[in-house]
């Protein structure tokens, strides 16, 4: 083995460079809270208040998720093209990524409420003018929400050049994230329990209900938003890359599309959505359907899995840094399958009595180890290339959007038959647990070449073959394909 010259960095760039507050690592934490809140309705309840409250059917409600996740893959590339670009644009003087977050924030704020809301002036007309009426909010939201994630994603490889600290910002970003959604869960399983009663179906006159949790939601995301503009400043305040070498590292589009490794990479994150955003979807359909469990089920069961979630975020980044992102990965993969595998095995008291409730933890447990990890990958194949960072994450996000997009109205469309209680069953069993496998197969593909830092980091090759973000000499070292890191 023998150590890059390109890793050894100048005494002066060491010293410019200081670990990142924590002061700063919160704020940025919480600057994602909003479009978590909304993601948590959006995955959890959106066709469950569309198909149970508002009557439509599963494949109008479907379609309508649908185009949301057309919308904002397409926008997702749009978004991170041009927050990577340096242009006279009045407003990025206050900073090229929080401008385009402050943007998303407000498309956010104004047509969310729409959403999860009956038509106005017009629950008489016919569905597809109410669909229309539907879509036109969602699309503009869809745009708000990719340019949020989008430009918040983007700025941790500007934040600080490390990995270490980088995977620490994803884990923090992630625990807000798993806090958002325990929030979102807790309010309606109040709202629908206690207003609703213990025994109680979701039905069409919970409309009222749903508008209470989402502005409840929407508040704390407010507040979120203005503590991340206020403490997060983004013209490298942190020594990042580009205020040390007073240079701009840019990737062309053209060599990003070549490479292989970018593709490889987007499978790993597509696939990682696809179980965490198809669970998220259908477990209360299937809570609902297939166990034939009450309204409070629908929050209770997805709080847990949340709750195991958050437990498990906590020792992500010392489970990356032990075991190296690779064997990380697909332990969280083996936990998704054992669950899907029970779901599809179990039956009866038990199962809805105590064993759902495990089989939460496991999935919560998968989802958080698999997203941030492949989020972790992802800002290893950025590297120092900060200025091409957000439109790689457009390509992932629009790899995911699309396949979550298409697979819901795909799935909901094959549902024709109201008496098949088992259908979701076997879509949790089979088309998650599939996501799962084709994320941890995607993972050993990526085995060609890692490099080896210090701190025991597996770092996925930039896509320039160059990364010296880090303030310590890398190894770099040939690795076999095997699952021991």
């Amino acid at each position: 083995m023998e150590v890059s010259s390109q890793h050894l960095l100048s005494n002066e760039y060491t010293e410019v460079y200081r670990r990142l507050p924590l002061k700063l690592q919160l704020a940025y934490g919480v600057g994602h809270v909003l479009n978590d809140v909304c993601a948590s309705m959006w995955f959890t309840y959106l066709l469950v208040f569309f198909h149970l409250v508002l009557q439509f059917s599963n494949w109008e409600a479907g379609f309508m998720l649908l185009v949301g996740q057309v919308a904002d893959a397409v926008s997702t590339p749009f978004v991170g093209f041009h927050s990577d670009q340096t242009d006279n644009f009045w407003l990025c003087r206050y900073g090229r990524r929080k401008t385009w977050h402050l943007i998303g924030t407000v498309c956010v704020l104004t047509t969310f409420p729409f959403i999860f809301a009956p038509c106005i002036n017009c629950t008489d007309s016919h569905k597809w003018a109410q669909i229309f009426y539907y879509c036109v909010f969602i699309t503009i939201f869809q745009f708000g929400w990719a340019s949020v994630q989008i430009s918040h994603l983007s700025l941790i490889p500007e934040l600080t050049p490390n990995e270490h600290d980088r995977t620490k910002l994803t884990a923090i970003r992630y625990s807000f994230t798993v806090v958002s959604n325990l929030l979102v869960y807790v309010i309606t399983w109040a709202i629908l329990h206690i207003n609703s009663g213990a025994e109680s179906k979701v039905g069409p006159g919970d409309a009222d209900k749903f508008q209470h949790v989402v502005w409840t939601g929407l508040a704390i995301g407010i507040v979120s938003s203005v503590i991340f503009h206020v403490f997060v400043k983004e013209e490298g305040a942190f020594g990042t890359t580009n205020d040390v070498r007073g240079t701009q590292l840019r990737t062309p589009i053209k060599d990003l599309l070549m490479s292989l490794e970018v593709y490889q990479v987007a499978v790993v994150y597509m696939s990682t959505r696809l179980f965490v955003n198809l669970t998220q979807v259908f477990i209360p359909l299937y809570l609902h359907e297939t166990l034939d469990m009450t309204a409070s089920a629908l929050a209770l069961i997805p709080l847990i899995m949340f709750i195991g979630s958050f437990v498990t975020s906590m020792t992500i980044e010392k489970l990356n840094r032990g075991f190296g992102r690779r064997l990380s990965y697909i332990l969280g993969v083996l936990m998704g399958i054992s669950a899907c595998i029970w779901i599809k095995l179990g039956s009866g008291d038990p199962l809805k009595a105590y064993q759902i409730h495990i089989i939460a933890v496991l999935i919560g447990a998968c989802g958080s180890i698999t997203l941030v990890t492949s989020l972790g990958i992802t800002a290893d194949l950025i590297g120092d290339k900060t200025d091409s960072g957000a439109f790689v994450y457009g390509i992932m996000s629009f790899t995911d959007k699309l396949a979550n997009g298409v697979a819901v109205v795909i799935i909901q469309d094959l549902h024709k038959d109201p008496t098949n209680k088992s259908y979701y069953r076997d879509t949790l069993t089979y088309v998650c647990g599939g996501s799962a496998i084709l994320g941890a197969l995607a993972v050993i593909s990526l085995l060609k070449k890692v490099r080896v830092d210090h701190l025991g980091y597996e770092n996925v090759p930039n896509y320039n073959s160059i990364n010296s973000s880090d303030v310590h000499p890398v190894v770099t070292e040939e690795i076999q394909p095997s699952l021991i890191s």
